[in-house]
């Protein structure tokens, strides 16, 4: 049996508070997955599923700069 324990429990209600997920805080996540695997945070079979989740972020976060890229010289003439 797992440790994890299941539970009936019902969802929480949505509030009117949106959780705001911004690239400043992907870039972090980044960040934070790049500090800790250095320091050895992860378990060698968990290293497979970090990897491909920090070149995915990483993925994103590059074509969302190739996007931004455009405006922000737009914005500089």
């Amino acid at each position: 049996m797992s440790d994890e324990t299941k539970t009936d429990a019902q969802p929480a209600p949505a509030t009117d508070a949106v959780a705001d997920l911004t690239v400043q805080d992907l870039t972090a996540i980044k960040q934070i997955i790049d500090v800790a695997s250095s320091r050895g945070a992860f378990k060698a079979n968990e290293m497979a599923v970090v990897g491909q989740t920090y070149n995915k972020l990483e993925a994103f976060l590059s074509a969302v700069a190739a996007q931004n890229a455009p405006a922000e010289e737009a914005k500089g003439e």
